[in-house]
């Protein structure tokens, strides 16, 4: 049964592209208030998802609803209650910041006076005030994402789409972008984010859902699915790289550890169910094989340890240059399959 603060609800939701298939019978819930994390690799289905939720795209089986609306058959009153930032930064290029949102406010059917100075608001919550009168032909790249969002909120909506907001963006702007999307839940907005980047979702998201090949393949929280990996693992730094290859053997007795490649070349990374216990076992055996580490620890998996477990490959990094550092772990998440 949905419970009555849900607010987004997917069953069973299909949708192909001649013999391509996009969406795989994904069922999902999102509650009203927090941040839905959409996690998944390029190609994985998260922008069809959010095109269907926003109406933009038909589903071709199953069912959603946004708002208790049928994305289908209610779709004219449901795009006045829902927000959208896309990929792309959709702005004018040929109006002023605060022109671009005072026109989105319109489409609304906004009265002048409080399009004003709800644009006003939105300016100075998004650092953007300074820039208000220029064009946004002179905006940087992060100005117009930021803009961009801020339209998207011209009518305070309660559910707001943000499908990879932050690709391409510098780290201070990605931060900012962060900021606004923490400010949102604050609020009581609910807001579904896709993404790749796995500190954002880490950061940002109440609960994840891992979409890959069209299929929700895992949900949770992020503590819950790195608590999926099965325990804590042990990571040590290898003083000598060459003797990377001879660590890794004589820690056998305690599980099959994985070593790092090419800058993380001197780390190894061991599944250690018995937590400390095994930190200290290891630790032994390297001593007694004459192998020098600079450090160890014990820690949790991190959430691109589980995109690599689910998927097979590991996310992006935050600073949009590829793929993160894998842990190559060598246990299985529980999968929703």
């Amino acid at each position: 049964m949905v419970q009555p603060d849900t607010v987004i609800e997917i069953r069973e939701l299909r949708r192909t592209f001649g013999a391509t298939t996009a969406l795989d019978g994904v069922s999902l819930t999102a509650p009203a208030g927090k941040v839905l994390g959409l996690l998944g690799p390029n190609g994985a289905g998260k922008t069809t998802l959010v095109r269907i939720l926003a109406t933009l795209l038909a589903p071709t089986a199953g069912t959603a609803r946004v708002l208790g609306c049928d994305v289908i058959k209610d779709a004219a009153p449901l795009r006045s209650m829902i927000g959208l930032t896309g990929q792309v930064a959709t702005v004018d290029e040929l109006l002023t910041g605060r022109e671009n949102l005072e026109m989105i406010a319109g489409l609304y059917h906004m009265p002048r006076s409080r399009a004003r100075h709800r644009a006003a608001g939105l300016l100075e919550q998004f650092g953007l005030t300074d820039a208000a009168g220029r064009r946004c032909g002179t905006y940087s790249g992060g100005m117009r994402r930021r803009l961009d969002l801020a339209a998207s909120l011209i009518a305070s909506p309660p559910v707001v789409f943000l499908d990879e907001p932050t690709t391409g963006l510098d780290p201070a702007s990605r931060l900012a972008m962060w900021a606004a999307v923490e400010q949102l839940a604050d609020a009581g907005t609910t807001v579904l984010l896709t993404t790749q980047y796995l500190e954002e979702a880490d950061r940002l998201a109440h609960h994840i859902a891992v979409i890959d090949h069209g299929r929700l393949i895992a949900e949770g929280s992020p503590g819950e699915l790195k608590a999926d990996l099965r325990g804590d693992l042990v990571e040590f730094h290898v003083t000598d790289p060459a003797q990377r290859d001879r660590a890794v053997q004589a820690i056998v007795p305690l599980g099959r550890a994985t070593a790092g490649t090419g800058r993380e070349s001197q780390r190894v990374t061991l599944p250690a169910p018995a937590g400390a216990a095994t930190l200290r076992t290891a630790l032994r055996l390297l001593d007694d094989a004459g192998i020098a580490i600079d450090d160890a620890t014990l820690r949790r998996p991190t959430l691109n340890e589980v995109f690599l477990a689910l998927t097979g490959h590991p996310g992006t990094r935050d600073d949009g240059s590829g793929p993160a550092a894998a842990g190559n772990s060598p246990v299985t998440a529980r999968s929703t399959r």
